[in-house]
């Protein structure tokens, strides 16, 4: 009977550290925003859980589409940001997961899918950056960009950056933007005018505020939180919030047949939490959507941005059809 006791009671020890050791199994995070609060936040979680996580640091397209490749033998457990219109596309392609975390119930609709397989963490808002001193020296005596359409004007070709829309969901929104306030023709007259006037089409998101901060561009449409950091850095940037302009959600999944859901819910939860949401606002002056969460000072609010009525769905369906076009008539 010793034996026997001592057999049973050494199986049941090899599983329970089994179980532990599975438990401690790194999270796997693919990871759209900046490194630096992809590094924070993982940080701090795995302080608050003790779950270790990694994470992959790579653009807007190349993550949804490693996650829709990658749908029935995920390389990873999580995509952390991008706009809620690339986490559609991915839905669509029933790439993620459900879940319905209990944070949830507080947020605003536009932050939550209606099959909860994505949740939004931050608000974004594009508006037009400028440094001053080159807007200066190659315009004298000119007003600076008030709107959408002062970006037209012939003065400013070569002057402009803006990122590429096959690569980078800021552009992306920026393009759904322009015609959805215009009209799909209006909008891409819109669109081919101004694309003869832009410099550069760089692949990341927070190329542009980089660009203009340091002077080699004049003029750069980008996020305005990613605009107001550079400024807070002490880089030479003037922030315009232009009218109609157009706002979306940086958003969380779990991607379907994850390894390691338990901790994946773990760290939706924790995404949307206060502390996490305060905490990529002191980085990043994003807007919480967690209505309890306080954005840092110097932060736009919302209520102060002239926003268009922007559908997600369409933005979401046309994906294909318009950066098809965008290949084809622009770059």
């Amino acid at each position: 009977m010793k034996k026997v006791f001592a057999c049973v009671s050494a199986v049941f020890l090899a599983l329970l550290l089994l179980a532990c050791k599975d438990e401690q199994k790194p999270l796997r995070i693919y990871a759209i925003i900046h490194d630096e609060e992809a590094k924070t936040l993982t940080e701090l979680f795995t302080q608050k859980t003790g779950i270790p996580a990694t994470y992959l640091r790579a653009t807007t397209g190349e993550l949804v589409s490693r996650v829709i490749a990658e749908k029935d033998d995920p390389q990873a457990d999580i995509l952390l940001g991008g706009a809620s219109s690339y986490h559609m596309q991915a839905d669509a392609e029933e790439a993620l997961l459900s879940y319905e975390s209990p944070l949830m119930k507080n947020l605003p609709s536009y932050a939550v899918s209606p099959q909860n397989t994505w949740t939004g963490f931050c608000v974004l808002t594009l508006g037009i950056g400028i440094n001053s001193k080159r807007f200066a020296e190659k315009f004298p005596g000119k007003e600076k960009p008030a709107s959408w359409e002062d970006l037209l004007d012939p003065a400013y070709k070569g002057e402009i950056v803006l990122t590429n829309p096959l690569a980078s969901s800021t552009s992306y929104l920026f393009v759904q933007g322009q015609l959805q306030r215009l009209g799909w023709d209006k909008g891409w007259d819109y669109l081919l005018a101004l694309a003869q006037s832009v410099g550069q089409f760089p692949d990341s998101g927070s190329a542009p505020p980089k660009l203009i901060g340091t002077g080699e561009y004049a003029i750069g449409i980008a996020y305005l939180h990613a605009l107001t950091k550079y400024r807070a850095q002490g880089f030479d940037i003037d922030l315009i919030a232009p009218p109609q302009s157009v706002g979306d959600v940086d958003c969380i999944a779990i991607l379907k047949n994850t390894k390691n859901l338990s901790a994946a819910k773990k760290f939706v939860d924790f995404m949307l939490s206060v502390e996490a949401q305060e905490l990529m606002s002191s980085l990043d002056f994003t807007i919480p959507v967690n209505p309890e969460a306080k954005p840092v000072a110097g932060s736009i609010p919302i209520a102060d941005i002239d926003l268009i009525e922007y559908d997600t769905k369409k933005a979401s369906e046309q994906r294909n059809e318009v950066l098809d076009r965008w290949t084809r008539e622009v770059k």
